[in-house]
């Protein structure tokens, strides 16, 4: 079983960055891939950016060229820098662990407002 837990989130500012991450129980190099996901109010869940263990990476349209995933394996944590924040970044914010079989993470909310 692996355990995720994501942090970072809160209110943040139209504009404005925030940090998100996502700390795992297990070794990150063991995962086929991670993963983040937002779901907003009344939305279905959506795949915010990924990255695999040999390190290619995709974003969503709507958040190109604004966040951007990385990992630290020695930390075993993911992160998702997110910048020029705009308040439809609004949602819960999940972190997503492959190892074959799927984990999850409790989510962490982030609201941009001003």
């Amino acid at each position: 079983q692996v355990q995720l837990v994501e942090s970072g989130g809160g209110l943040g500012q139209p504009g404005g960055p925030r940090k998100l991450s996502c700390a795992a129980s297990e070794t990150i190099s063991s995962m086929k891939g991670m993963g983040w996901y937002r779901q907003a109010p009344g939305k279905q869940r959506e795949l915010v950016a990924s990255i695999t263990t040999g390190g290619s990476i995709y974003y969503v349209d709507s958040v190109k060229g604004r966040f951007t995933i990385s990992r630290d394996t020695a930390k075993n944590t993911v992160y998702l820098q997110m910048n020029s924040l705009k308040p439809e970044d609004t949602a819960v914010y999940y972190c997503k662990a492959d190892r074959g079989y799927v984990y999850w993470g409790q989510g962490t909310q982030v609201t941009v407002s001003s």
